[in-house]
C-alpha cells in the first residue's frame, strides 16, 4: 500500500533546515545548503529506520552478553545525479554499510516541453531488498518514475521508499498514479504548485545549481 510521508505535517527541527534552504538570504552558501539538505537526509533516513525489518543479535560488551535488535532488512540507497548527493549522503549516514546505486538524469528540453532521460546508471542487485530511492525535488515526478524504470533490471526489490527535500503536488500525485509497485514516500515538505517551467512553486529554486554552482545547458 502507498503512503505518504510528510515531515513538515509536524514542526520539528527540519523546519529550521527547510528554512535556510528556502531563502533567499542563506541559499547561496553553497556548503550550508549542501549541509541543510544532508541533515534532511538524515532526519527521513532515521524515520525509514523505524519501518524496517530487525533481527536480535549477540554482542559481547565489556561486562556480558547482550542481544540487541540490529536491521536485517538489505538497504541499497540510489540517488538522482547530481542534485541528490546531499541527501544521498544524508541517509547513507544512518545507514552506513548500505550498498549504493547512482542514476544520471536529466530534463532534455524541446522548446517549452522536456522529457527526462535517463543517460547512466550503476546499481547492485535490487532482488528482495529495500530501495531507497532518492532525488531532491520532485517537481513533474518523471525523474522518479523513469528511474524506478531503469532500475527494473536490477531485480525487484521488497520494498521500494522514495525520499525527496521538496515535492509538488503535482508531481505527488503523478507518481501515485504511474508507480507499478506500491512504495512510501518520504518527503520534508509538499508545495502546491508548479509554474510554467515545471518548477516547485514555493519550493527553493534550482537544488543542483545552489548545491554544485550553475551548469552550462547543451
Amino acid at each position: 500500500m502507498t503512503q505518504i510521508h510528510n515531515l513538515s505535517d509536524s514542526p520539528t527541527a527540519v523546519s529550521n533546515y527547510m528554512y535556510e534552504l528556502r531563502s533567499l538570504d542563506v541559499q547561496n552558501d553553497r556548503e550550508k545548503f549542501r549541509n541543510n539538505i544532508q541533515k534532511i537526509g538524515r532526519a527521513i533516513g532515521y524515520e525509514i529506520s523505524k519501518t524496517l525489518t530487525y533481527k536480535k543479535a549477540v554482542v559481547q560488551t565489556p561486562l556480558k552478553e547482550h542481544a540487541q535488535s540490529v536491521i536485517e532488512d538489505e538497504v541499497v540507497v540510489v540517488t538522482i545525479l547530481r542534485a541528490g548527493l546531499p541527501l544521498h549522503q544524508g541517509i547513507l549516514d544512518v545507514f552506513p554499510q548500505a550498498d549504493n546505486g547512482f542514476i544520471s538524469a536529466y530534463r532534455k528540453h524541446d522548446g517549452h516541453d522536456f522529457v527526462i532521460e535517463v543517460e547512466y546508471v550503476a546499481c547492485p542487485s535490487l532482488e528482495n531488498k529495500v530501495l531507497v530511492l532518492n532525488d531532491p525535488m520532485l517537481a513533474t515526478g518523471q525523474s522518479f518514475i523513469n528511474a524506478l524504470k531503469a532500475l527494473s533490471q536490477y531485480g525487484r526489490p521488497k520494498r521500494v521508499i522514495l525520499a525527496a527535500v521538496v515535492g509538488s503536488q503535482e508531481g505527488v500525485e503523478y507518481i501515485q498514479k504511474e508507480a507499478e509497485e506500491p512504495f512510501d514516500l518520504w518527503v520534508a515538505a509538499i508545495d502546491p504548485e508548479l509554474n510554467d517551467q515545471k518548477y516547485i512553486v514555493p519550493g527553493l529554486g534550482d537544488a543542483g545549481d545552489l548545491a554544485f554552482g550553475t551548469k552550462i545547458q547543451r
